[in-house]
């Protein structure tokens, strides 16, 4: 974004944008739980990540954002890779054996434990109220979880994983270097994960796939894709702060697609859940831009005076 005043109309636009981001996310992830009641997850894998690697190297190349391969060799950037991986392995196992709605909820934990992770590895300040929005929103994710009721699911337990390791990447995100372009970083990720479901085939068995199956696939990396060009485009038309909170509209999303295309409706422990973690969220997000601005404040003022 340009050193430019940010507009109502430039957060308007934002906000928007990250809208359909959470959209084209929702939706992919529902065409992929579909291919899933017929297709092993490494052929889900492979499949869909050959037609977000096309994609995503048309755009690279065009943008000109295309580095060499050694630029990949840094720690913050394997671990990252290696982070995916495993997270794309815990989500979509978790998002194929458990509602949508679900497993989208348990990952809107992420905010409080990036939070968490960076206050651990980073030294970056954490206040009393930050922590108390976490353990508040903590609580909310072990009401979705529901350990030792009867709607429990061992998956919930991967959803957990997928969270820790996309705390994990974007933490190693963060110690990226600036001048890697970041569909070049989104392109390297496509084909490592593209990759492991080559390497997860040795251990499932491939079925014959159907054109409507492939079809699904291909439009899933279209919204796989389209997401992450409304986020990249929402970060940088408007403010953070304001446009942020918006990425929690994908559970709304999950929930209404988990209605009315998997028959999924969620009990009241998860709906109840589900708002105690975005609220903590989004209380989180407001407190780091209150930090930040004190901090962004107290520096005018030195170089004052």
């Amino acid at each position: 974004m340009s050193g430019n005043p940010v507009t109502m109309s430039d957060n308007v636009r934002g906000s928007a944008l990250m809208l359909l981001a959470m959209a084209s996310f929702a939706v992919g992830d529902s065409f992929l739980k579909f291919t899933a009641q017929d297709l092993p997850l490494s052929q889900i894998l492979v499949i869909r990540g050959c037609f977000a690697i096309l994609l995503l190297t048309i755009i690279t190349a065009a943008l000109g954002q295309m580095r060499p391969a050694k630029v990949i060799l840094s720690a913050p950037f394997l671990l990252r890779i290696m982070a995916e991986v495993s997270a794309s392995f815990f989500f979509l196992t978790a998002l194929f054996n458990m509602p949508m709605a679900n497993t989208i909820a348990i990952m809107q934990a992420l905010p409080l434990t990036v939070t968490v992770g960076a206050a651990i590895f980073f030294g970056e300040p954490i206040g009393w109220r930050r922590i108390a929005a976490i353990l508040v929103g903590l609580f909310g994710v072990l009401l979705i979880i529901q350990p030792g009721v009867e709607g429990f699911t061992i998956y919930s337990l991967w959803c957990l994983a997928a969270v820790a390791s996309t705390t994990i990447r974007d933490l190693a995100t963060r110690k990226l270097d600036s001048n890697i372009p970041t569909f070049f970083v989104s392109l390297v990720t496509v084909i490592t994960v593209t990759a492991f479901g080559g390497l997860l085939s040795f251990y499932q068995t491939w079925v014959p796939v159907s054109a409507g199956t492939i079809g699904l696939l291909a439009v899933a990396s279209l919204f796989l894709i389209t997401g992450f060009f409304g986020i990249v485009s929402a970060m940088r038309v408007g403010e953070v702060g304001v446009v942020t909170p918006f990425r929690y509209f994908v559970l709304l999303f999950a929930l209404t697609i988990g209605v009315f295309f998997f028959d999924e409706i969620p009990d009241s422990l998860t709906v109840i859940g589900s708002i105690i973690v975005v609220g903590s969220g989004i209380y989180t997000i407001y407190r780091e831009r209150v930090g930040a601005r004190k901090i962004s404040t107290g520096t005018t003022h030195a170089a004052e005076q």
